[in-house]
């Protein structure tokens, strides 16, 4: 009987060692699988981040060559703006250039088959030495003003029709030049004193659509406005006139044309 008690306790004895070992063992493996989820997550951490210093860094170089695109796509849609602008104006002023040219030729009586094309408003890159104009410009600007001067003297003495040819002979020989305004106008003021009145209108004209900036400008307008009424043109008058008041609304010459505009009883 004690052998088989014996035996019973040892049984039991290495029941309870091996549920002791059992336990263990799953200790173990609850340690390793909460190890294992704690490595996990610092490595879900780790991840988490790392990702924002990686995707940040190319965000903002993203943004950074978006504005400089942005900045030259600008800058280039005003550059090619201004090259048109300048490439009209060019046009615009051989075509005025030209125009002066032919009309030139036309009152001298001259051969309009022998005009030449002429050179484009700007002339070409380097073709004029630098040193050509300080030679040579004080000269021209001296011969320049003296014969404004003489044309001016015929004008103020009442010599009209002396006038009218020596600032035509002036603006002839000084195309576009700083008194070029001012002779057209002079000329249209000797011509309107005798009647000329279509002559006056064409001066008048070239005054003002050669400068339209000129400080003669606004008074070259109105006496367009009133040249045209004396030849019985009397609605291009009061557009003329109408155009001075919109053009130059603080000018002496403004008042003058809305007179004017009321006595033509302009709509």
């Amino acid at each position: 009987m004690r052998a088989v008690w014996a035996i019973a306790f040892i049984c039991a004895a290495s029941a309870g060692f091996a549920q002791d070992r059992d336990q263990t063992l799953a200790d173990i493996r609850q340690e390793l699988t909460v190890l294992s989820v704690e490595i996990r997550g610092l490595q879900r951490e780790l991840s988490t981040t790392g990702a924002p210093q990686a995707q940040s860094l190319p965000s903002n170089i993203l943004d950074r060559v978006n504005a400089i695109e942005s900045e030259l796509t600008s800058l280039t849609a005003q550059t090619e703006a201004l090259s048109l602008r300048v490439d009209r104006i060019v046009s615009d002023g051989t075509r005025r250039i030209g125009d002066l040219e032919f009309r030139l030729v036309e009152l001298e009586g001259g051969d309009l088959s022998q005009l030449s094309n002429g050179t484009t408003l700007g002339g070409e890159t380097g073709a004029v030495p630098r040193a050509a104009p300080q030679t040579t410009g004080p000269q021209l600007a001296l011969s320049e003003q003296s014969d404004f001067d003489r044309a001016k003297a015929l004008f103020d003495g009442g010599q009209n029709a002396e006038a009218v040819a020596a600032f035509s002979a002036y603006t002839q020989t000084y195309p576009g030049g700083a008194l070029s305004s001012e002779a057209h106008f002079l000329r249209g003021e000797a011509e309107s004193k005798q009647g000329a009145w279509a002559r006056a209108a064409r001066a008048y004209l070239d005054s003002f659509s050669g400068d339209p900036g000129n400080v003669r400008a606004p008074d070259a307008l109105y006496k367009l406005g009133i040249s045209l009424e004396k030849l019985g043109q009397r609605e291009e008058a009061c557009l003329t006139l109408n155009e001075v008041t919109v053009r130059f609304p603080s000018s002496g010459a403004e008042a003058n044309a809305a007179t004017a505009r009321s006595e033509l009883a302009c709509p």
